[in-house]
């Protein structure tokens, strides 16, 4: 007992981003030599299922502690983030436009595609809008148990507030320690997120390889290319605009403790209590995150932005359609809108494409053949699109708390130089 103790405690003074590198190599390692080993894949699925098991039960009593507790501090701060979070996705559609016609790509089309998801993919913007509506009035059980985040917000909120005028000081104390409690079951999972990404990588690996970068390697390099000037450049530049410090500090922070493990998981929503820990170990206030966090993996949606405007373009590069700037510029509203949907129309990004090649009068058929491409390239697009997007949840609730510290003349953290110390 005392030897599992002592490594117990060995492992953990270890850095949890330096055993999840160690994770990482021993995946790629064990991929490449040993490819048909299945509880390897197992572990990968237990930690994402954990996750994903969690991150609904975990948002709706940090929401309706967050309201009930102290919900008038979700003052201009909050509205900053939701300004933050709309301009970012905005300003990645429009570069998604720009590196499309830089990089013009077109697309290899699969000889057989599997058109059954047509049904469920969205035609207009309106039945996106429509789409989000009745996730919000969703049976608050049934969102629970689909992670549904749209209702899951709508009614954590509604919850909260009526608590917040109703109960009792003790009944308040109960949810913030149901709160913590839950959090704390977060963080035993997150622990063990070293073996949980080593069984993914190993999956991917061995089940991928190499192949996808020879035949839609062009693609790949304009998608994940602008996502990567999204994140290095266009989102640093949004938060240099806002707290008026270096950004990058912060940036690569998120990129490291939140994208690292988003990339790997592909799921915003399982990346939801990851995100919860960093940011409170940025010093952030637990009423903002505990909202702007499960906001942002809704409606936070840079790559998601990204894939839908370029996948786009290279399918009527492919049909031989002229794109004039004007339509780029509908585009780009078009794509920033439909991606903040992107999490209540199932399939994510991807099924979204349909509705903006209808703009080019493209057909749903030859737009799922679109779709299919994705889906053979979602192992590199969709690991770097959520990358991006859960990192820049994180990044841009940071950026308004930083910027309410300057404005009550607060220092900042120290890695951004100020003199507030927090967990690094």
């Amino acid at each position: 007992m005392s030897l599992l103790k002592s490594i117990v405690d060995k492992y953990n003074r270890v850095s949890l981003i330096l055993r999840i590198l160690i994770g990482l190599i021993i995946g790629t390692i064990l991929g490449l030599i040993v490819p048909k080993a299945a509880g390897l894949v197992l572990l990968g699925e237990i930690f994402v299922g954990a996750l994903k098991a969690i991150a609904p039960i975990l948002v709706f009593v940090l929401i309706v502690s967050a309201f009930a507790a102290g919900g008038s501090k979700l003052d201009k701060k909050f509205g900053l983030v939701l300004w933050l979070y709309m301009i970012s996705t905005f300003m990645a559609a429009v570069a998604a436009n720009v590196a499309s016609f830089l990089f013009p790509v077109k697309i290899i089309f699969p000889n057989k595609v599997d058109t059954s998801a047509a049904a469920t993919a969205p035609q207009t913007i309106s039945s996106v809008l429509s789409n989000l509506v009745k996730n919000m009035v969703d049976n608050p059980i049934h969102a629970l148990s689909e992670a549904n985040y749209i209702g899951i917000l709508f009614w954590s909120v509604m919850l909260g507030i009526a608590l917040r005028i109703l109960a009792s000081d003790k009944t308040k104390v109960m949810l913030t320690d149901i709160s913590d409690g839950v959090s704390q079951c977060v963080r035993w999972i997150i622990n063990v997120a070293p073996f949980g990404i080593m069984g993914l990588v190993y999956n991917t690996v061995s089940t991928n390889g190499l192949k996808i970068f020879r035949t839609y390697g062009q693609l790949i390099l304009v998608l994940v290319g602008t996502m990567l000037v999204v994140a290095l450049i266009i989102d640093p530049f949004i938060s240099f605009l806002t707290i008026h410090r270096n950004p990058y500090p912060l940036v690569f922070r998120c990129l490291r403790e939140s994208g690292l493990t988003a990339f790997f998981t592909r799921s915003s929503a399982a990346n939801i209590p990851v995100n919860m820990r960093l940011c409170e170990r940025l010093g952030l206030d637990k009423d903002l995150y505990s909202v702007s966090i499960p906001l942002g993996a809704t409606i936070n949606m840079d790559g998601a932005a990204i894939t839908i405007s370029i996948m786009t373009l290279a399918t009527a590069y492919t049909l031989g359609i002229h794109v004039s700037v004007p339509t780029a510029v509908i585009l780009s509203f078009l794509s920033a809108l439909a991606a903040c949907g992107a999490s209540g129309v199932a399939g994510g990004s991807l099924l979204l494409i349909p509705m903006a090649c209808s703009l080019f009068g493209i057909s749903n058929d030859i737009a799922m053949q679109t779709v299919a491409v994705g889906y053979i390239i979602g192992v590199v697009q969709d690991s770097v699109e959520t990358a991006l997007n859960s990192s820049g949840d994180v990044m841009f609730a940071a950026t308004a708390e930083y910027r309410s510290w300057q404005k009550k003349g607060k220092s900042l953290p120290t890695f951004l130089g100020g003199t507030t110390k927090v967990d690094i």
